[in-house]
């Protein structure tokens, strides 16, 4: 039986952020000029930040995004983030320079601009682009990693986990399964030795990646049967495993390889 191709992640992308576009057109106004920690934003800036967003710099734009709410007048902050949030999408997105987006977007979280309070036409637009977001970044190949700093940062902004672990697992097509047994393996292994932790997103759980983990176990079982020299796949079905049975890693920890007294590689010249 066969079945219909995967979605193309950048498409989807490039429809979420034209309705971005269109959602946050013309930007939220403010009604007063920008107030702020001048020792931290010289009063020239602030002007600029309360001018037409597409005119800030994008080092001004930058600063902005990484300061913390308390440095910005409380009933402008949300206004500002709204303002920019098209932007700010595309330095999080695949032709963007940010890294690490997971601090920035975390200013969007509780503590910060709230994004769950915003009109539910904007809160839906960035939420779908996020999951776009998430879609490339399961799917193109990049270290499980990054995929934890993003995954942190779009709960953080959100302020839940859960929605977006289900979004995880809903991915389909190959490179959907391959990022998905990428991911379960090294979540399982950093759980197994308790090493996952969100960095940014204080109130956030890893606890709840350990309970979702098992709901993988069949899907990454099937593809061990299409795939049996898939060793990311088996070794994510041990972990997985192991962490349900709470025994313990099954391997040893990386660092432990000094006390077996192995001896040190030498350069070749």
């Amino acid at each position: 039986m066969s079945h219909p191709p995967a979605p193309d992640p950048y498409s989807m992308w490039r429809d979420a952020l034209a309705e971005v576009d269109k959602v946050f057109a013309p930007p939220p106004r403010l009604n007063r000029p920008v107030g702020g920690c001048t020792y931290c934003t010289a009063e020239s800036e602030l002007r600029v930040l309360g001018g037409d967003p597409a005119d800030v710099p994008d080092d001004l734009l930058g600063h902005f995004m990484r300061e913390v709410a308390s440095h910005w007048d409380q009933d402008q902050y949300a206004v500002l983030w709204r303002r920019f949030i098209p932007r700010a999408l595309r330095r999080w997105g695949p032709e963007g320079n940010d890294s690490d987006p997971s601090q920035e977007m975390g200013r969007l979280g509780l503590h910060g601009a709230r994004l769950a309070d915003w009109p539910a036409a904007e809160r839906a637009a960035v939420e779908r682009a996020f999951r776009a977001l998430l879609h490339i970044a399961v799917t193109d190949g990049r270290p499980h990693e990054e995929i934890t700093e993003l995954t942190e940062g779009i709960a953080h902004a959100t302020g839940d986990l859960e929605p977006w672990l289900a979004h995880i697992a809903g991915l389909t097509g190959p490179e959907a399964d391959a990022g998905v047994i990428r991911l379960a393996f090294g979540w399982a292994t950093e759980l197994l030795w308790e090493e996952l932790t969100f960095t940014w997103w204080y109130d956030g759980d890893p606890r709840l990646i350990t309970a979702w983990l098992p709901e993988l176990r069949a899907r990454i079982a099937s593809f061990t049967v299409r795939h049996p020299r898939c060793k990311n796949a088996s070794d994510a079905l041990i972990a997985i495993d192991a962490l349900k049975a709470a025994g313990g890693a099954p391997w040893l920890y990386p660092y432990d390889m000094r006390t077996l007294g192995a001896p040190a590689l030498t350069q070749q010249t």
